[in-house]
Formats: C-alpha cells, structure tokens, sequence
C-alpha cells in the first residue's frame, strides 16, 4: 500500500520500480508493471484457469481485446482526466481533462455493444476480461465520472461488485489502507 504518487510519495519504492508506478507484480524472477499484461500473467498462471481464455476457444480473440481495451483505452483517459481536472486543475488544464473524459464516454461503445445479452464479456463465464474491464468501470466511482457510465455499464459493474471476490478485494485494500495510515 503506497501514498499516491508513490515516485513523488515513498521515494524507497523506486527501488523496486524505477518507474515509480503501481502496479508492480514480482513473482520470483519476474517484475511487471503493465496492468493488461499483469493480468494475462495470473490468468494464464492460475490454477482455476477459467480466469482465461484458451485459443482454442471461440472467444480467445474477444478476451484478448477486452483485457487490453481496459486500461489502453478505458482506464487511459481517465487517468488523464484525474490529473488534469482533479489534481492539477489549479494550472489551467482542466478542460483538458474534461475533453478525456468525453473520450472516456465514447469509448463505452464497445463494452456496451458487447454485453447485449450477455452477463460476461467473453465465454459466457467470468474471465480476467471481466476483472480489467469492471476495474476500468469501477474506477468511475473513485474520480466522479460514474454518471457517464452507460445503463448497461453500469448494470454490470453493480452485478461485478456483488461478486464474494470484488467483496473480499475491497476489504483487504481497506486493511492494507489503514495498516499503513493511508485511510481510516
């Protein structure tokens, strides 16, 4: 659990991570940082492998671009809009962030599309696509842009966060948070 930024924040972490970003994955030998490829990592690696998509699988395509839609597309601008409308507006970049957040909305499109009809975004079964996707979604609550979501976005993150996984997710980030003074 790091202050935010951690590069600005808690300086020893970029011993760890030179870039000073979260998140960063170390599974033995291996340091990740990229949150898409992060996933696919734990997907692929999981003992209940139905986190994945196997490409044998008709929706292996599907699953590979949902997972990687979320944070290049979905999460991407609003993590520009949090900067420059939320943390930095006081230096006149506000309607910039506002314009990234009108991308942000037009992006919806596609997940919209997608779950017509459908509980979950790729094989009929919850996969790590779904975990990206709902975080990307989630995220709308923490920076104010959840009234963007749209009815079926925001169906599915409501169904997502009644999950006992988003349940438990949450309450070990509130521990970790007040363990380290960062939250009560």
């Amino acid at each position: 659990m790091l202050p935010f930024p951690p590069r600005h924040l808690a300086k020893d972490y970029l011993e760890d991570n030179p870039l000073g970003t979260v998140p960063l994955l170390v599974d033995g030998d291996t340091q990740m940082t990229e949150s898409s490829a992060i996933a696919q990592y734990l997907a692929a690696k999981a003992a209940d492998n139905d986190l994945a998509v196997a490409p044998d699988e008709p929706d292996y395509g599907a699953y590979l671009d949902f997972l990687h839609h979320a944070d290049a597309t979905i999460t991407f601008p609003q993590t520009v809009y949090m900067r420059f409308a939320l943390f930095e507006k006081d230096k006149g970049l506000a309607e910039a962030g506002i314009a990234y957040a009108d991308w942000f909305e037009k992006r919806l499109v596609k997940v919209e599309n997608r779950l017509d009809g459908r509980e979950f975004l790729c094989a009929d079964r919850f996969t790590m696509a779904d975990v990206a996707i709902g975080y990307a979604l989630w995220l709308t609550s923490m920076n104010g842009l959840q009234d963007r979501l749209t009815p079926r976005a925001k169906s599915y993150v409501d169904r997502l966060k009644q999950r006992d996984g988003f349940q438990r997710a949450v309450a070990a980030e509130k521990a970790a948070a007040k363990a380290a003074g960062l939250r009560d």
